[in-house]
């Protein structure tokens, strides 16, 4: 497995797939074409598909427009390359608008892209184990917990880059909860984050906690919808869910930053190991690679946080991502906010509850995390295409003329 950097980027949303992704991808191939005079970049299948709502075409536009030359995207929803859902070819232009040069790249999801096969350069493999069974084993037999066997492989630097994240996390919660008016995009929503808060600050005890965990969610969630800059953890649309817990008990324990941050190692270990296994990207496995796994990975953080022997927050997590099985990613108007934004919410009051259900056990259990996983790849490529990022089916059919760019991907 490589790194859990990869688990955590800190960019802007509102799409790790398709907005992070493919701006990265424009800055490389302008990095190596910067005598182009022109280019023409073709957006395959789901990046096609959602690519207006997830403002996929002005990440790239606004990146090779940097070369202050003309940029031309052609928009093919209905073909999709085998190795990804989530594919784009780019050319390089001569003065008489002739390819030079061509390069086709995937968004794999959480903000990488991968060409097919070759592995990408600089992320070497660091971790020894390869899923949850072995480290669990190895933490049981040496009685080292989950985030020390992450800064044995990732080295002690790992902390100064979590402390980034979480930083970056705090931030985008407390921009969203003093942010007002209406998010970008023809659904016409009103943020929801500051009214929850006050909502929940006049209730007590049970329902203030649980207002105030949706209202953490909602506000990094909206922050992300808007463009904001947010991590993913481990996507961009499911990037409120772990920040919305880690928030909630920081400020209700009064817990040190070192503390979060070995929840978030361990978070991140979770996550880093349903990537390397399965995949975390709705346009290949459905929302359960992303807001499934979010409530694992924030479950896994929690469980630990409340004292969790590594048994009992391997099965936090495994509760956290089985109760997703099966999530559509229906993406309304390919815009990450319905259903998207209120899915984090949920899911991080789920992820407290898988904690509090783990906690009541010793942590033993039938379904494994890796038996999950492994259920989880097979019912993502079971999936329908359009209920995975297509926004062509599920909630988001009945509204799929609101956001029709039909008419512009071929001019």
């Amino acid at each position: 497995m490589k790194s859990i950097r990869e688990i955590f980027r800190i960019g802007t949303g509102p799409s790790s797939s398709h907005t992070m992704g493919p701006r990265a991808a424009a800055e490389q191939f302008l990095h190596t074409h910067s005598a182009a005079k022109g280019f023409e970049v073709t957006l395959y299948g789901s990046l096609a598909a959602t690519g207006k709502g997830h403002m996929t075409d002005v990440a790239i536009i606004e990146t090779l427009e940097k070369s202050e030359m003309p940029v031309k995207i052609i928009w093919k929803p209905d073909v999709f390359l085998p190795y990804h859902p989530n594919g784009m070819t780019f050319r390089s232009l001569d003065d008489a608008g002739f390819p030079t040069d061509e390069w086709t790249v995937y968004s794999v999801g959480g903000g990488a892209i991968e060409e097919e096969g070759k592995a990408r350069q600089g992320l070497a493999e660091i971790y020894d184990k390869e899923n949850m069974t072995q480290i669990l084993e190895y933490c049981e037999r040496t009685g080292y917990c989950y985030w020390e066997y992450v800064e044995q492989r990732e080295g002690k630097k790992i902390w100064e880059y979590l402390s980034e994240v979480w930083k970056t996390m705090r931030e985008a919660v407390e921009r969203g909860l003093n942010t007002e008016g209406r998010l970008p995009g023809p659904l016409n929503l009103r943020r929801k984050a500051v009214t929850y808060k006050v909502k929940a600050d006049g209730y007590k005890d049970n329902l203030r906690t649980r207002g105030l965990v949706f209202a953490y969610a909602l506000a990094v969630s909206e922050e992300n919808a808007s463009g904001g800059v947010i991590v993913t953890a481990p996507t961009c649309g499911s990037c409120g869910v772990l920040p919305a817990v880690l928030y909630h008990i920081w400020k209700s324990r009064n817990l040190s930053e070192q503390q979060i941050l070995r929840a978030i190692a361990t978070a991140g270990l979770f996550g880093n190991v349903v990537k390397h296994n399965a995949s975390i990207s709705g346009a290949e496995v459905g929302c359960q690679g992303e807001v499934g796994v979010a409530c694992a990975m924030a479950a896994a953080a929690a469980c630990q946080l409340f004292g969790g022997s590594p048994a009992q927050i391997e099965y936090a997590a495994e509760m956290g991502l089985e109760h997703h099985l099966g999530m559509t990613c229906d993406p309304v108007c390919g815009l990450v906010q319905i259903p998207c934004i209120e899915r984090n919410a949920y899911a991080a009051a789920r992820a407290l509850d898988a904690n509090i259900y783990a906690s009541f056990t010793d942590g033993t259990h039938r379904v494994s995390f890796d038996k999950l996983i492994r259920v989880m790849k097979e019912t993502g490529h079971d999936l329908p295409s359009l209920y995975k990022e297509t926004s062509t089916g599920g909630l988001a059919k009945d509204y799929h003329q609101m956001w029709d760019n039909t008419a512009e991907r071929d001019e």
